[in-house]
């Protein structure tokens, strides 16, 4: 059980360091060598966990996509209405943002650049399904603006990306009256008036 326990906490170091070294100098000036010793274990370590680079950084994006999704939609039922699913949704996602901001700033490098496989990136879209389910259901119902998810996602939950990162530069302290404001602004930009 020991043996195990080492293994798990030698993964998720690796993990962290993944995370950490890429939101700080970016996919391609991280390498096997500077994430092992950031985790604190051998470079031969990381192949017991992960085939290559590649299969590291899509394993920690769907890991992260993971949480991020459990956390977002705890205590979300497809059964409230529209309007109240999506503040609870929107509120969840701004929530993790600024709570979990290195697991966030990670997911917001992987979807803005190129540094995740397809085939991940894919996987990591089903773990929005719940809200493109709302979406459409909210469409269906002539509450959501007829636009594509990839609209309604730039324009509702994109700047929730933005506002992190204004934050995180120390630009902005972001209030409860700012995240209110923007999540009007977020559901003015999708709702049908």
């Amino acid at each position: 059980m020991a043996k195990q326990q080492k293994s798990i906490e030698k993964r998720d170091a690796l993990i962290r360091a993944t995370i950490n070294l890429v939101n700080n100098n970016g996919f391609h000036a991280t390498p096997m060598s500077k994430i092992a010793k950031m985790a604190n274990v051998s470079p031969a370590t990381i192949y017991l966990y992960f085939d290559n680079k590649q299969d590291l950084v899509n394993k920690v994006y769907l890991e992260v996509k993971q949480a991020f999704t459990d956390y977002v939609f705890t205590n979300y039922s497809p059964n409230v209405p529209v309007a109240d699913g999506f503040k609870l949704i929107w509120n969840r996602i701004a929530d993790f943002k600024l709570k979990e901001m290195e697991e966030a700033l990670f997911l917001a490098q992987c979807d803005n650049t190129p540094i995740v496989d397809e085939n991940s990136r894919q996987e990591g879209l089903i773990h929005l399904q719940p809200l493109l389910n709302l979406w459409e259901r909210g469409q269906a119902e002539g509450i959501i603006k007829p636009m594509s998810p990839y609209l309604l996602y730039a324009y509702s939950i994109n700047p929730l990306s933005f506002l992190m990162v204004m934050q995180n530069r120390g630009a902005l302290k972001l209030t409860e009256e700012h995240l209110e404001e923007a999540f009007q602004a977020a559901w003015d930009s999708i709702a049908i008036k």
